[in-house]
């Protein structure tokens, strides 16, 4: 389908950030005379005054604005249809401003951190400072890994050029893997990322065999240069790393979020003793589906036959509304304003960006693109992206803009929240034991997609970086050979590890946001938690839970997540997760005939 061909009411409202793309334009002209040759010598050198501090972080906070609607609405008219030159080079030149004006700025942070801590402490308690006050925390507390002016500008310039790798992939995902077409129903079909995932959940043995060699294939005859990309990614992070004086790149991305690495450790050793549970599943599964052999393109047909839930878009979104009752009236109503007011893009369309993702704007509203599919899987995704959309809208409507955006750490929780309340309540509401079933196999599997398979991604980039930080080269042998292993330790024996799957990290578009995937565990692992607690203890529970959305980023994740109930550095919450699994397995294996 080409875009011109999707209902308009099936399209996000851009008009909301600019009228047109001439107001863009006119926009981004303004912006660029305004600020790449502000004077900013009336701050610099002066931060130790109250006022010229204020000024500079007001200001800041007007030019943040501005750039952050050109940035958006350009990276959404570019996810419209990446092969149109026109939006790639708006994204190119908003990308390159973004770079200068803050290199401009970037004697801010050296230069707070250069004061003295007397003087810093003074203004943190300050209430003038209010809305400055966790960035200012920060600040002092980062005096080890904060460079000199000139060496932060240099940084800071370098960052149009380091973003290029993901914007690499990102062509290559999206406009060079040349898929191929394929039989499904019968019919011959071009391969997208959308219909894969199709194909893999309805599509016969040889349907899926034949998809899933094909499209691996379409990765493989570029893998070459996919790996040369990824090593790039990778040889950034080292970079950055060392220039900042951090022990890993992934301490140094925990850091940037100001997370306790004790987290990441318990995630893992959470899911490394859940394991065995895993595994059991993961032979249940060929137990079940009668299959003589179990491959890695079997683990996504369902268990369960004429369970399915399709629905068109529209019904679709009425039962997200519905399942998420518990949330209270309110929230059901910002479900209903976001489709009816232009926030939500649904229709995959030729040239579209794959996948699902929320964005958003201080000045204007969240904004959600999906590739809809009548599968439940995208039922799902409506209330996941939904969920981040609305932690966005409560972030926004109680937090000033400098604490309004919250980290990506915080960024899974809403979401998998969601998902979780929509299937503990279409299970509660049903009397069809095939139905029961198929709900407790879609609930495993999203925990063994979300937390166990996030948490072999999250393994992956440690070892993977791990490597590049003691000086190994990356090659593709390397690469698939610690994906290779990964892939046998999580899923056992009880199923074939077709040679292929060795190259998925090759397809991972996250991998191009380092140390971004062990979020989605340790979101659906809090996830679980405040579920839990909104269905048994109810109001107090919501009110608890929307004292976290309405959060933002006015302090330290972990601290804000504690608001709802969860404390990620203690084991109990990862225990509770994978308990979930173990009961969900057992409550599946008892209905069984």
């Amino acid at each position: 389908m080409e875009r011109k061909d999707v209902p308009e009411k099936l399209k996000w409202k851009l008009t909301d950030i600019f009228e047109s793309d001439d107001a863009w334009d006119a926009e981004y002209k303004s912006v660029e005379e305004t600020y790449a040759n502000f004077d900013y010598s009336v701050f610099k050198g002066k931060l130790g005054n109250k006022q010229v501090l204020l000024d500079c972080f007001q200001m800041s906070d007007t030019l943040s604005r501005r750039l952050e609607k050109l940035y958006v609405y350009a990276n959404m008219r570019h996810d419209e249809d990446v092969r149109v030159s026109r939006t790639s080079s708006a994204l190119s030149k908003i990308g390159a401003l973004l770079s200068k004006i803050f290199a401009e700025l970037a004697f801010v942070d050296p230069e707070l951190t250069a004061l003295d801590e007397s003087t810093l402490n003074a203004f943190i308690a300050d209430p003038d400072f209010s809305a400055y006050d966790y960035r200012l925390k920060k600040i002092a507390a980062s005096k080890a890994h904060v460079l000199s002016e000139a060496e932060e500008k240099l940084l800071t310039l370098s960052g149009d050029v380091m973003r290029e790798f993901r914007s690499v992939f990102s062509m290559i995902n999206n406009a060079n893997l040349n898929l191929p077409k394929a039989k499904f129903q019968g019919n011959e079909m071009q391969i997208s990322h959308g219909l894969y995932g199709v194909v893999l959940h309805t599509g016969n043995a040889e349907e899926r065999k034949e998809w899933f060699q094909k499209y691996y294939q379409s990765f493989i005859n570029l893998i070459e240069t996919i790996t040369q990309t990824y090593y790039g990614n990778v040889k950034k992070d080292v970079f950055y790393k060392t220039a900042r004086k951090y022990e890993s790149c992934m301490a140094m991305a925990m850091d940037g979020e100001d997370v306790n690495p004790v987290v990441y450790e318990n995630l893992i050793d959470a899911v490394h003793g859940a394991l065995p549970t895993m595994h059991e599943y993961i032979s249940l599964r060929k137990q079940v589906s009668g299959l003589q052999e179990q491959h890695m393109y079997d683990i996504y047909i369902p268990l369960v036959e004429d369970a399915e839930i399709k629905l068109p878009f529209e019904q679709a979104y009425e039962l997200v509304i519905e399942g998420l009752a518990p949330l209270g009236e309110g929230y059901q109503n910002l479900l209903r304003k976001g489709k009816a007011d232009g926030w939500i893009d649904v229709c995959e369309s030729e040239g579209k960006r794959s996948g699902a993702y929320s964005t958003g704007v201080f000045d204007t509203h969240p904004y959600v693109l999906l590739n809809y599919q009548e599968t439940t899987n995208d039922i799902f995704t409506i209330a996941h992206e939904m969920g981040h959309a609305l932690h966005t809208y409560k972030s926004v409507e109680t937090q000033p803009y400098a604490k309004s955006d919250y980290t990506i750490f915080l960024a899974e929780i809403a979401s998998t929240v969601n998902e979780v309340l929509l299937l503990k309540h279409l299970y509660k509401k049903t009397d069809d034991k095939n139905l029961k079933k198929y709900l407790l196999n879609y609930y495993m599997d999203m925990i063994r997609a979300t937390l166990f398979r996030q948490t072999q991604f999250a393994e992956f980039e440690q070892l993977a970086h791990a490597k590049a930080e003691s000086g190994e080269a990356l090659t593709k042998e390397t690469l698939n050979e610690i994906y290779y292993g990964l892939n046998k330790q999580y899923y056992g024996d009880g199923i074939i590890h077709d040679e292929e799957i060795a190259y998925e990290w090759a397809r991972i578009p996250h991998f191009y946001t380092s140390f971004y995937v062990y979020k989605y565990a340790t979101g659906i692992t809090s996830a679980i938690s405040i579920a839990k607690r909104i269905l048994t203890e109810g109001e107090p529970a919501v009110q608890d839970y929307f004292r976290f959305l309405s959060s933002g980023g006015c302090e330290d994740p972990v601290s804000i997540l504690q608001k709802a109930g969860v404390d990620l550095t203690t084991k109990a919450p990862f225990d509770a997760a994978m308990q979930e699994f173990a009961d969900t397995l057992n409550e599946f294996k008892s209905l069984l005939d």
